[in-house]
């Protein structure tokens, strides 16, 4: 891209172009999307280009579609920040929005504001633009989404809601109905002051399950851990029956995906036997904590770049859940961890170094990291 700045637009011309973005679940979303389609072309899957990695910014999608030149089916993790480029470049046919939440503030800034560019790269799309599949239970996804040429919604049964609290289109408070009252998930919302409500949904998640357009119930059997996949795989699966691949298909190709770019990933790390769990902001955190079974819980924390510098969120987290385990906080920033665990009567040890937090556990441990020490236990894992 330096030596030729229309690099990008020029290595995705003349594919079939799907995306997936949103803040929590890309990653994991686009390798389910990516294994229905490898499903799907059998002995052709060389057709197919994914940027397995989950380097999603311009380079790394450039880096992923110059390897693969000949690929006509490209399926492209893209950052939050990239999508209405990509959009606007690549001309998408299916573009997958899963949800918005406070991530990495100092660098992406509001999230109202991504929320506002992908709805407008929508609109000037108009009819060249792609189909959305999207989750109906995000009020700022369901906004983002309105101008598409067509949308395919999906409820996701997201329990996560500390981030929607005011309408994105006229900014009045939202309602939520009881959760349970109407299926599963947060409770459907509208909108107080105008129009904007949940709208219905074209396939769904009820009981672990996925409900279909013609409501038959499918049982996913995913190889990945907790509820919040069963909805990333229901977006997958939608998307999926656009580019034309069969349900059944579909699904054979999502269970082949068991550590998307080393998430839930066993590994053996200083004698220890730890499972690695990403956790980036207070939504993911939500989901990840529960996933922690073991006796003793890893967490690293840190504030490099890729985790966002402001680490004030931590008291947004309901660390709480963790009280009579056995705690070890790691990471450049595990003292500011150990301060908040303390205000929630979680006793922990404080073990900076990663290699030193995990050597010498005698059983398994799980461990719940952000971006940056996530990658450096990949590393020490040699995952």
């Amino acid at each position: 891209m330096r030596l030729d700045p229309e690099a990008l637009a020029k290595l995705l011309r003349g594919r079939r172009v799907a995306m997936v973005s949103g803040t929590n679940g890309k990653t994991t979303t686009t390798h389910f999307l990516a294994g229905a389609v490898r499903a799907s072309l059998g002995d052709q899957s060389r057709r197919l280009v994914h940027n397995a990695d989950g380097a999603n910014l311009h380079h790394g999608i450039a880096s992923a579609l110059s390897g693969q030149p000949d690929a006509d089916i490209a399926v492209l993790e893209t950052d939050e920040r990239v999508v209405a480029d990509l959009v606007r470049l690549g001309r998408p046919e299916v573009l997958v929005l899963l949800n918005f939440s406070r991530d990495q503030l100092d660098r992406h800034h509001e999230i109202k504001g991504l929320g506002r560019s992908w709805r407008t790269a929508l609109a000037a799309a108009g009819e060249d633009g792609p189909v959305v599949v999207a989750n109906a239970d995000e009020p700022l996804i369901v906004w983002a989404a309105e101008t598409a040429r067509r949308v395919v919604w999906v409820d996701t049964a997201s329990t996560w809601t500390q981030d929607a609290s005011l309408c994105p289109n006229c900014g009045s408070g939202l309602v939520r109905e009881q959760p349970g009252s109407t299926g599963e998930g947060g409770g459907h919302w509208h909108c107080s002051g105008c129009r904007l409500a949940q709208p219905a949904a074209d396939y769904r998640v009820a009981d672990g399950r996925i409900l279909d357009r013609a409501g038959q119930a499918w049982d996913p059997q995913l190889r990945v851990p907790g509820a919040f996949n069963v909805g990333n795989a229901a977006c997958a699966l939608a998307a999926a029956e656009l580019l034309g691949v069969d349900t059944a298909t579909a699904l054979e190709g999502m269970r082949t995906v068991t550590a998307p770019a080393g998430r839930f990933a066993t590994m053996q790390v200083g004698g220890t036997t730890a499972r690695l769990l990403l956790a980036k902001n207070p939504a993911g955190w939500a989901e990840a904590l529960p996933l922690a079974q073991t006796d003793t819980v890893v967490l690293a924390i840190d504030s490099a770049a890729a985790d966002g510098r402001d680490v004030s969120w931590l008291w947004d987290v309901e660390y709480e859940q963790l009280a009579g385990r056995t705690v070890v906080a790691t990471g450049p920033r595990a003292q500011d961890l150990a301060v908040r665990l303390a205000y929630a009567e979680v006793e922990c040890r404080c073990v900076p170094d990663l290699a030193q937090a995990l050597a010498g556990h005698p059983a398994p441990v799980d461990v719940i990291a952000t971006y940056t020490p996530f990658q450096r236990l990949r590393k020490l894992g040699g995952v």
